[in-house]
C-alpha cells in the first residue's frame, strides 16, 4: 500500500506539470489532445525544459521518500521478498494502474517537447518505468521491506500495455481505470481497524482503502471489434475489486509486543468482478483545448454506470458502481 499512495503522489505531480502542456501536444494516436506540434517551435529549449522538470520532480520525490520513509529503518544488502499475496493482490493492479497512466502523460510531455511519435512513447515508457523500478530498488536495501518481483511484474504490464497499444495500434484502444467509493465500516473495533490502517479523511480513504476500490480493463468497442456504426466513444469495461480485508494476507493485528490487539476471522475477504459500459473521454471531439485536456486527464478514472457483479458465486445488478 505504501509504495503505491507514494506513486499516485508523482503521478498527481506530474498531471499538474501537463496541465499547460497537453493543449498543446499532439498526435491523436497518442490519445492525447487533436493538434500539431508547431514545427517552429523552440523544441531544443522545451526539451530542456522538461527534461530539468523532470529531474527534479524526480530529484525530490527521492529525497522526500528517504526522510518519510526508509530514514527511520535499517539499512539492509540488497534483498527481495515475495508479498504476491497481500491485499488479494489489489496493491499490485494498482501498480500497473500507476505504471500505465504515467507512462500516457510522460509520453505526451516528451511529444510536446518536440520528440517523434516512437520517441516520445519509449522515452515516456522508459522513464516512467525505470522511476518505478528505483522505488522498487530502495525497498531492496530496506530491512524493513525488500525488492518485490510481482510488484516489478505489475510495473512492466502497465507500462508495455500503453506502449505496446500506442507503438503498434497507434492508439489506446484497452485502458486501465480506477474507482472508488468511502466504504462504511461496523463501529467500534473494525471502525478503529479501518481507521489506523486507511486513515481518517474521506480523500485519504478513496485513496488507501482497497475495499472500496475496483480497477478496471476498459476497452473500446469500435476499434476493438470493427463496428463503425457505433460511437467512437463507447467502451465496454471488465472491473475486479475484493473485499472484506482488514490485514495484507488475514484479518488479525498484533502490536508491538506481538500480543494479537485484533482478530476478526469471522469477515470473509473475497473477490468482486463488474461487467460495465464506459466512455472513452479522449474519443469526444471538442474544440475546446481545456476539454481536451481535461478528458485527457479524466480518462484514468471509470465513473459511475449500471453494472453487473459476480462475488460470492452470486451475480447481482447495480443501479451504479463505483
Amino acid at each position: 500500500m505504501r509504495k503505491w499512495i507514494l506513486t499516485l503522489i508523482i503521478f498527481t505531480t506530474i498531471i499538474t506539470q501537463a496541465q499547460d502542456t497537453l493543449s498543446l501536444s499532439s498526435p491523436s494516436s497518442l490519445t492525447i489532445p487533436n493538434s500539431t506540434v508547431n514545427e517552429k517551435a523552440p523544441t531544443a529549449s522545451r526539451k530542456w525544459l522538461l527534461g530539468a522538470g523532470m529531474a527534479l520532480t524526480y530529484g525530490g520525490s527521492f529525497i522526500f521518500l528517504n526522510e518519510a520513509w526508509y530514514k527511520g529503518y535499517p539499512r539492509s544488502s540488497f534483498h527481495s521478498f515475495n508479498d504476491g499475496g497481500e491485499w488479494l493482490q489489489m496493491d499490485k493492479i494498482g501498480h500497473s494502474w500507476t505504471a500505465y497512466h504515467s507512462a500516457r502523460l510522460n509520453s505526451a510531455l516528451w511529444r510536446w517537447s518536440g520528440l517523434n511519435y516512437q520517441q516520445s512513447v519509449l522515452a515516456g515508457t522508459g522513464i516512467s518505468l525505470g522511476y518505478m523500478l528505483s522505488i522498487e530498488y530502495l525497498d531492496g536495501r530496506s530491512a524493513e521491506w525488500g525488492w518485490s518481483w510481482p510488484d516489478v511484474a505489475a510495473d512492466i504490464f502497465g507500462g508495455s500495455l500503453f506502449a505496446t497499444q500506442a507503438l503498434t495500434w497507434g492508439e489506446q484502444r484497452i485502458s486501465i481505470k480506477f474507482s472508488s467509493f468511502q466504504k462504511q465500516y461496523e463501529a467500534g473495533a473494525v471502525e478503529a481497524r479501518a481507521r489506523d490502517l486507511f486513515g481518517k479523511g474521506h480523500a485519504e480513504r478513496l485513496l488507501k482503502d482497497y475495499n472500496a476500490q475496483t480497477y478496471w480493463l476498459s476497452g473500446n468497442v469500435k476499434s476493438l471489434f470493427n463496428m463503425p456504426s457505433l460511437p467512437a466513444w463507447l467502451n465496454i469495461a471488465v472491473g475486479y475489486g475484493a473485499d472484506g480485508m482488514l490485514g495484507g494476507y488475514e484479518n488479525v493485528a498484533r502490536d508491538k509486543e506481538g500480543n494479537i490487539s485484533f482478530n476478526r476471522p469471522d469477515i470473509k475477504r473475497f473477490r468482486q468482478w463488474y461487467l460495465a459500459p464506459d466512455i472513452d473521454l479522449t474519443r469526444i471531439k471538442t474544440k475546446s483545448r481545456f476539454l481536451r485536456s481535461a478528458f485527457f486527464l479524466l480518462n484514468s478514472f471509470k465513473f459511475p454506470a449500471p453494472a453487473l457483479e459476480l462475488s460470492g458465486g452470486k451475480l447481482q445488478a447495480h443501479w451504479l458502481a463505483f
